[in-house]
């Protein structure tokens, strides 16, 4: 049983930015961020945070918004309207708490009652919308953090547990990083977690058991013990 996310991606300071930029916009701009495994929060070190998000700036400028089938489109509409006033609603949270908006930040009703600009948030707060509720749209919140303890205690700051992902060129800290996240899955340098050989599930409140893998299988099996007496 699978409920959903609150996704952290943290990006340290010795990531290759690049390529974390890129796996993050393909991550969260999937579906307009309306997956289960999307980054509702991005924890970006300090020292890298600028950068970082002038990076992001550089890919999403360029999205074409509009339907779907129309040439050169690759943003369409959100679900509802509901699902419009929701994300409405965590931006304007977010900047009335100190967040700037980068890119976007609109209701393009000119398009139709359903789309929302790629937006990209930075200095988002801790205290925002985006901290403790899925987003499901295609809003890039980007919070600072200063230290490795404090970026962990943060991201595992929620009730849930689907998936999390992490941007270093170090091994021992993607380890390190990777086994204190309280989620069922950790992308390491790379936001693609579904695969047919994994497991796919979380813990927590994102849900119980896995899809997925061996693991998968074992949830459509019964574990039975058949004791036999010492003398038979």
């Amino acid at each position: 049983m699978e409920l959903g996310g609150l996704a952290p991606l943290i990006v340290l300071e010795d990531a290759d930015l690049k390529k974390a930029a890129a796996q993050t916009v393909s991550n969260k701009m999937r579906n307009q961020g309306q997956t289960c495994i999307s980054a509702n929060r991005i924890f970006v070190h300090k020292s890298v945070a600028d950068r970082f998000v002038s990076e992001l700036e550089e890919i999403m400028k360029p999205m074409k918004v509009g339907n779907g089938v129309d040439p050169g489109v690759v943003v369409g509409p959100l679900i509802n309207a509901a699902a419009v006033e929701k994300v409405k609603s965590h931006v304007e949270d977010a900047v009335s708490k100190g967040a700037e908006i980068v890119l976007g930040g609109k209701h393009l009703t000119e398009l139709g009652e359903n789309f929302y600009a790629p937006t990209i948030l930075k200095n988002v707060s801790m205290d925002s919308l985006f901290c403790c509720e899925e987003t499901f749209g295609p809003v890039l919140a980007v919070i600072p953090f200063e230290s490795e303890d404090q970026v962990i205690e943060r991201a595992n700051d929620t009730d849930f547990g689907l998936a999390s992902y992490v941007f270093t060129e170090s091994l021992s800290k993607a380890m390190r990083i990777g086994e204190a996240l309280e989620s069922g899955m950790v992308g390491i340098n790379s936001t693609a977690l579904s695969d047919a050989r994994a497991p796919f599930g979380g813990i927590k409140q994102s849900g119980m058991g896995t899809e997925g893998g061996p693991t998968g299988i074992h949830e459509y099996q019964n574990l039975k013990y058949v004791c036999f007496a010492a003398d038979s």
